[in-house]
């Protein structure tokens, strides 16, 4: 028995709530349950020195963790000076799943920006930003397309994570706290509309598993990814 009482292969509930700044050229508040991380979109006019005059754009990321998002008060890591490790490796993996589904010729010479701050935190927090990421992408591109300054569509398909585990011997779908802390093994999967896999971070924490296991938590992320892919469709169609 899952601690939330879920099947195993039942996600936790997905909101999103779209345009939820002011300022951004787009924005959303996605939870999976309890997770709660607000996405936004920043386009710029300019791109990266080793871009310049190649023609293309970029599509990068950043990922914070506000102090009581989680049981107790962590430190800013701007009163540190400097990020974790964990924070750097996050906001990388999210830049690189969102570019997966990006045409950054099509871009054009124009950075987009997006900021992905962990508001609560119950598990699968990277896993919500990477969801939530594309969704103000979308929207954001979608101005872009509606003002004139985009010819044509660069983003080509949807990208959704989700994480997976094994619980007490047992394979299941998008972990939460209680379950992230005490599981046998977890993964995080990056999936594309269509069946590509973008990434997959797949770790044996108390117990190591065979490759049947690995294709079975393959199988829960894309049960998983496929509910995220509706909700994201329907968020931006609003």
């Amino acid at each position: 028995m899952r601690p939330s009482g879920r099947a195993p292969d039942e996600m936790r509930a997905i909101t999103i709530e779209t345009a939820f700044t002011r300022h951004a050229e787009g924005s959303c508040l996605i939870g999976f349950g309890d997770t709660r991380v607000l996405c936004t979109a920043s386009i710029e006019e300019r791109t990266p020195p080793w871009l310049r005059g190649k023609g293309e754009g970029w599509v990068t990321a950043e990922y914070s963790m506000l102090p009581r998002a989680t049981h107790t008060r962590g430190q800013r890591e701007a009163a540190k000076g400097r990020q974790s490790g964990r924070t750097q490796e996050i906001q990388r993996l999210i830049g690189r799943s969102l570019r997966a589904v990006v045409d950054l010729k099509k871009l054009g010479e124009r950075q987009i920006t997006l900021d992905c701050d962990v508001i609560q935190a119950d598990g699968g927090t990277r896993t919500a930003a990477i969801s939530g990421a594309w969704i103000a992408l979308r929207l954001a591109v979608d101005g872009l397309i509606e003002s004139g300054a985009l010819a044509s569509d660069p983003i080509e398909a949807q990208v959704a994570a989700v994480s997976c585990g094994i619980y007490q011997g047992t394979p299941v779908l998008d972990l939460d706290y209680d379950e992230d802390s005490a599981a046998d093994a977890d993964a995080n999967f990056v999936l594309i509309s269509g069946g590509k896999i973008a990434e997959a971070q797949a770790t044996a924490e108390g117990a190591c598993y065979d490759e049947e296991g690995l294709l079975r938590l393959l199988r829960l992320a894309r049960i998983g990814c496929d509910r995220i892919f509706a909700a994201q469709l329907n968020a931006v169609k609003k």
